[in-house]
């Protein structure tokens, strides 16, 4: 039972987390620039057009994070969240280093951390998931590992189609 309570705690804490972060980018929230603001971002980085970029980002972590908040379809959330934040690591943190004060991948790493152990180990019978039994399908080891490795392609994928970002003047 303490387990279950602390999965809830976790998927709470980081799911939420995420979703905020979403939401700055899809509505402005909590500082956030929204999609105008995000998607000029997104076109420094060579993502274009930029607010596209912008609605997929916002979107991956606002809905990954609420399903994972919720404890909803198993492996489609972190998957969502593995993707957004693989494409965040290449092309904003990575050449930062690791530490997240200087503006490296640290929290990016930790989240994708996180988020594969709920896809992997599940989120606990406080979760829509553990209380819906036709949804228990989400969670057999084949259905984790395909989700996981679309998220992957899905990221991939969004690097592949960046162009040489505009240089800085």
């Amino acid at each position: 039972m303490s387990l279950d309570w602390g999965l809830l705690a976790a998927r709470l804490i980081i799911g939420l987390a995420l979703a905020a972060h979403g939401s700055q980018k899809l509505f402005g929230w909590f500082g956030g620039h929204g999609i105008k603001g995000t998607g000029g971002f997104f076109e420094g980085l060579g993502f274009r057009p930029g607010a596209l970029f912008a609605v997929a980002a916002g979107s991956g972590e606002f809905f990954g994070g609420l399903f994972i908040a919720a404890g909803f379809l198993g492996p489609v959330g972190p998957a969502l969240i593995g993707a957004t934040m693989l494409v965040a690591v290449v092309t904003v943190h990575l050449d930062k280093g690791f530490w997240s004060g200087d503006g490296g991948w640290e929290l990016n790493a930790a989240y994708v951390a996180a988020v594969l152990a709920f896809a992997a180990g599940g989120f606990g019978s406080y979760s829509i998931d553990a209380n819906v039994p036709s949804l228990a399908v989400w969670h057999q080891s084949n259905v984790v590992w395909s989700v996981l490795g679309l998220g992957l392609i899905g990221g991939i994928a969004n690097l592949l189609v960046r162009r040489t970002p505009e240089k800085q003047s």
